[in-house]
């Protein structure tokens, strides 16, 4: 009989958390000191090993964000700076089972989102799967992605890349303690969306991650999102304005006040400049020496076995929450491709003729969906499933499938579709019109098979489903690429009216 109140001991210390059935879970365990005062743009610092049993039943604070409508961080969710927290689900009693380890970083455009958010509970993965799943939080927006580092002075120091440090320590966290709660240190899967997904594709570009994950799975990344220290410099003097604070007094600012100058400045520079974003990893020469996209592509990343994929119509949701993230529009398309040109001199990008032949057939008012879609998600896709099948299997997926009531309002299998079956963790409120018109019987056998290759794939096997198609590796020569729908199927070369038109060359902002 599972416990009501399951205790862990490991090198963190000792903890107390909740039984639920065929699950335990251990929630709002602190893997790092609070990022506050003095260490507000300063690297993370470990967490003091607790004196004291530590009640492990209820999410820490979720990083500081603008409430968004559209994300649910969880019943009782409150905000603070002192956000650096991590979530255990485990089998129930798995204390010495050595567990494959799946560890979650949660989307949200670097802005937005936490580990607490409902769609992330493990226990569907956890008992389905015979997995550990553990979810991290960790710094966003202006406190997580703002690089303050060339204002540094000998007073007054600032670090970067804050929140790809705060996952490193999370999993060197994993790395020391997860062996308490029944996992396999040696066999941990880092997985992300969005965001998420792209501080996957970055770890595999950061060298110092090596050893902290052996396997990986990229949903949805916007992995050519990833800046150098000029533009780093750039939106931080734009937020130092905004928040009108010089670097020796910005310490000293609200908490609320940096997340409004934040988010103004989050909105600001894609409307400027189509295409980019305002907080996103840096490429600092040191932690993350190079552009991730550009190592990957070259097949010099970690040789981690790799899933990656995206969603047939990820551009959707930003229309639908008229989100400034993405060009749609004519206008903007045509500004992004003026400013690649200037960016990337020396780069011969496709021409306007080559890349519309990719889109032949497609409604004109869809266009500007495809394009956005494409450039932002399916093509670093690409490349990434390309170069990195040279160092290490990799397996290419495309999600497709949408309910009926999804298809009438013009969403389909947007950004984040995946989610709900991915975690097995579907919409139950009223006001959701996923399941309006029916279909939730497929939705749930299509999860279960989801579950069943992500979960597989952390055992160290093919991602394979019973009774379902096999999945094979993307080689060059086939291309084979899972699409994942009512009835999965597994396409060769998915991609290649999409590839034809945009080339060969890695489109991307210094």
């Amino acid at each position: 009989m599972a416990e009501a109140s399951p205790h862990v001991s490991c090198a963190a210390g000792e903890f107390v958390g909740s039984g639920l059935g065929p699950v335990d879970v251990f929630r709002g365990i602190r893997y790092a000191a609070p990022p506050v005062g003095d260490l507000r743009w300063r690297d993370p610092v470990r967490a003091t090993p607790a004196a004291d049993p530590v009640d492990a039943t209820a999410f820490g604070a979720v990083a500081p964000q603008l409430t968004n409508p559209a994300l649910v961080l969880g019943p009782g969710a409150r905000q603070d700076e002192d956000c650096l927290f991590l979530n255990v689900w485990r089998p129930a009693g798995a204390s010495d089972a050595a567990l494959p380890v799946m560890v979650w970083l949660h989307g949200g455009a670097y802005t937005f989102g936490a580990s607490s958010q409902p769609l992330y509970d493990g226990s569907a993965l956890v008992e389905s799967g015979g997995v550990i799943v553990v979810t991290v939080n960790y710094r966003i927006g202006a406190l997580g992605f703002l690089d303050l580092s060339s204002f540094s002075t000998v007073d007054q120091q600032f670090d970067g890349n804050l929140a790809l440090k705060d996952i490193l320590l999370a999993l060197h966290w994993v790395q020391d303690n997860i062996a308490g709660f029944g996992g396999d240190a040696s066999r941990v899967t880092i997985f992300g969306e969005s965001a998420g997904g792209g501080l996957v594709t970055t770890l595999l570009a950061t060298p110092s991650a090596a050893g902290l994950f052996e396997r990986a799975i990229a949903e949805s990344s916007p992995a050519t999102s990833v800046y150098g220290p000029a533009r780093a410099r750039a939106v931080a003097e734009r937020f130092l304005r905004e928040v009108g604070a010089d670097p020796a007094s910005v310490r000293s600012v609200s908490v609320d006040e940096i997340v409004r100058a934040a988010t103004a400045v989050y909105a600001a520079v894609p409307t400027e400049t189509p295409g980019t974003l305002a907080f996103a990893p840096v490429i600092d020469g040191d932690l993350v020496p190079e552009a991730p996209a550009t190592v990957l592509k070259e097949g010099r990343a970690l040789p981690v076995p790799l899933m990656i994929g995206t969603n047939r119509d990820e551009a959707s949701f930003f229309r639908f929450m008229k989100s400034p993230l993405m060009p749609i529009t004519r206008t903007d398309i045509e500004r992004m491709f003026a400013a690649m040109r200037t960016e990337n001199p020396t780069v011969e990008l496709p021409s306007r003729e080559a890349v519309l032949g990719s889109y032949e057939g497609v409604r004109q008012k869809l266009l500007g969906l495809g394009i956005a879609r494409d450039i932002a998600f399916r093509l670093p896709t690409i490349w990434i499933a390309e170069g990195h099948s040279a160092v290490a299997p990799v397996w290419l997926y495309r999600f497709d499938h949408a309910t009926r009531a999804l298809e009438a309002i013009g969403l389909g299998a947007t950004h984040g579709a995946e989610l709900p079956y991915v975690w097995g963790n579907f919409p139950t409120g009223r006001r959701d019109p996923t399941f309006l018109l029916g279909g939730r019987r497929t939705a749930e056998r299509i999860s279960a098979r989801l579950r069943s290759r992500w979960t597989a794939f952390a055992h160290g096997l093919s991602p394979d489903a019973q009774d379902a198609v096999a999945w094979a590796p993307y080689d060059i020569q086939s291309r084979k690429t899972l699409v994942v729908d009512t009835v999965d199927a597994v396409i060769p070369d998915l991609d290649a009216a999409l590839r034809a038109g945009w080339g060969d060359a890695i489109l991307a902002f210094p």
